[in-house]
């Protein structure tokens, strides 16, 4: 694990392949961090990609400020921009891949004209209703409330017994359990800090500009998360360039509980927009 200092912070940061080779950018969930990607990361490499997977702002190994706005997803795109950047990944080169709080990061970075193409697993486009908005933002800060007050451990005991991940149950425990440590590695003010800058509530809708988003899109969603069935369908009908497969046999984490299918579909889509 090695990190990079970018815009006043520090992050940590995971690389495979040679400079060179097509470039994927890896953003992860909330609670994860780089090493949630597992053998991904070689995987890619190994198929000729220079794999980048970043620790998320208040996860893993990157820092955790005590100032929640410096969590917005606006600071969290200037934040993977700089980190590119400074790796001499060019405008246009770079596939970004996001998975749930990843996909609605990579998303909005996405808009910027950067990348070249954009995946995302089990990702929204935000929250339309402002109502509905606030209510989640209100949601969002008690949880993050409950983390500072409990701790990382009984947080995450209780993030995992969540219906999102249900069918996790299904994993071998020897998975189960890898995934369970690395989200113990954690800090509450990151977690909680994540929660309040970059949480659904917080995050703009964004389905307005999704017709004129004139990139490649692959969306991922698992069979099993029919809220996400239904989310990544209609953003399908609204970009302009999008490729939608829903996975049977999988819930929300499909790049854990359909890994050949997950790691097909990469590949096949990161080929044919080189």
């Amino acid at each position: 694990m090695a990190s990079i200092h970018i815009n006043g912070i520090t992050l940590g940061i995971e690389q495979r392949g040679e400079q060179g080779q097509p470039p994927l950018v890896l953003l992860h969930g909330f609670t994860g961090s780089a090493a949630s990607w597992g053998a991904y990361l070689d995987t890619f490499a190994a198929h000729g990609m220079r794999v980048i997977a970043l620790d998320m702002l208040g996860h893993g190994q990157s820092d955790a400020p005590q100032q929640a706005q410096r969590y917005s997803i606006e600071h969290c795109c200037a934040d993977i921009l700089a980190v590119v950047q400074a790796l001499g990944i060019a405008p246009h080169e770079a596939v970004l891949l996001g998975y749930s709080m990843g996909g609605r990061i990579a998303l909005y970075t996405a808009l910027s004209g950067y990348f070249r193409a954009l995946i995302l697993e089990s990702a929204s486009a935000g929250i339309e209703q402002a109502q509905e908005r606030e209510q989640r933002r209100q949601n969002d800060e008690r949880l993050a409330e409950r983390i500072e007050r409990e701790g990382v451990p009984a947080f995450v005991a209780y993030w995992e017994q969540l219906p999102l991940f249900a069918s996790q149950q299904a994993l071998a425990n020897e998975v189960r359990n890898t995934v369970h440590v690395q989200r113990l590695h954690n800090r509450a003010i990151g977690l909680a800090n994540s929660l309040r800058g970059v949480g659904t509530g917080t995050q703009p809708a964004l389905y307005d500009q999704l017709p004129t988003f004139q990139l490649p899109v692959l969306l991922l969603a698992g069979e099993l998360d029919q809220k996400f069935v239904a989310t990544a369908q209609r953003m399908a009908q609204l970009l302009p360039q999008a490729e939608l497969h829903i996975i049977e046999g999988s819930g929300h984490t499909i790049h854990l509980e359909q890994p050949a299918q997950f790691e097909r579909h990469v590949l096949d889509f990161c080929k044919s927009t080189t």
